[in-house]
């Protein structure tokens, strides 16, 4: 189907939408001017699934909020956007009409609160901040080690990560972006193996062949608990989690270099919202050399930690999918024989 560019196209195609939403109204006012547009009304499923069909060609078109499309274009990788409609709208909440306005005052006071201090910005950073840095191709290539390399070795991400108090798609989302799922992976620079580890490194370890997965994957494993075992305890999840991803790729010291830099520049030192904006300026003379451990490539533990998160999240998303899809597929009488 060739994509539309303006509402008249989408007479061409099938039309689909959740009833009840407020894009029925949208549709019902822009058909006052454009009378040959037409539309289904879906009401067994919200506007995910007919995202889905969309992504799977089963339909032609849908229409979804901004918000939606950002969070789900990771997992549809053949979801695209046609065109806005109309102007861009604000989330909001909404409270009946009632003469009692406590919890409309509540509700006021909560969210100049979460404004204040940096709460609301954290959320939206925690679930969009990463969202936009895997790319079609990006996303697809991963599809397909997922379904050729990643069975080789999920078993032992499963039993080191269970070994190690860890998230094995944590660690399978490491490992993929190292070496994409391949063990004999070598960099110009001498770090080899699934996880990518130098051979000081492996050393320190007690790592004696870094081409070994499960040698690879278990001081993978350790090197990471080793670095959020240094983050300072009162760095809260998720963020620990992000300072040690960025320790694993730049090291501690220069990541504390940003921490500090971040409070100079009067942020928090405990968020990755705050440190990740620090940590690119460690390649200008004039913050580096006030550092104790000097020039770093700073943009690249940023990019490295928001490729780690995107890649949890597709391992997330593919491994629900596959068990929900097994499910449906396991057979409701099984032979005993």
């Amino acid at each position: 189907m060739k994509r539309p560019r303006k509402i008249q196209d989408l007479s061409q195609g099938i039309l689909e939408i959740v009833q009840g939403t407020s894009h029925e109204n949208t549709l019902k006012q822009l058909k006052k001017n454009n009378p040959e547009l037409s539309w289904i009304l879906n009401t067994e499923l919200d506007t995910d699934g007919l995202l889905y069909l969309v992504n799977e060609r089963l339909i032609d078109y849908t229409i979804a909020d901004s918000n939606q499309i950002t969070l789900l274009r990771r997992f549809y990788p053949k979801l695209n956007r046609a065109f806005n409609l109309g102007s861009a709208k604000q989330l909001a909440w909404a409270f009946t009409r009632n003469h009692d306005l406590s919890l409309y005052s509540e509700a006021i006071a909560f969210i100049k609160q979460i404004k204040q201090n940096h709460t609301l910005e954290q959320l939206i950073e925690r679930h969009y901040g990463h969202t936009q840095y895997i790319k079609y191709v990006g996303n697809c290539t991963f599809q397909l080690h997922f379904q050729s390399r990643l069975p080789r070795y999920q078993a032992l991400f499963e039993e080191i990560a269970e070994k190690n108090a860890l998230d094995w798609r944590l660690l399978a989302a490491i490992s993929y972006q190292e070496s994409h799922w391949n063990e004999h992976a070598v960099s110009p620079t001498g770090v080899r193996g699934l996880m990518m580890l130098t051979q000081n490194t492996a050393k320190d370890l007690g790592i004696t062949d870094r081409t070994i997965p499960k040698e690879s994957i278990s001081g993978g494993a350790r090197y990471l608990k080793q670095r959020m075992a240094m983050i300072p305890e009162r760095v809260q999840e998720p963020d620990r989690t992000w300072f040690a991803l960025a320790s694993y790729n730049i090291g501690f010291g220069h990541l504390n270099d940003a921490r500090i830099i971040a409070q100079k520049l009067g942020k928090n030192p405990d968020k990755w919202i705050d440190v990740k904006q620090a940590l690119p300026l460690l390649t200008q003379e004039k913050w580096y050399s006030q550092t104790k451990h000097g020039y770093a490539r700073g943009k690249e533990p940023v990019r490295y930690v928001s490729n780690i998160r995107s890649y949890f999240d597709l391992l997330i998303w593919n491994t629900n999918n596959k068990q929900i899809n097994e499910a449906d597929n396991m057979p409701l009488i099984q032979s005993l024989d």
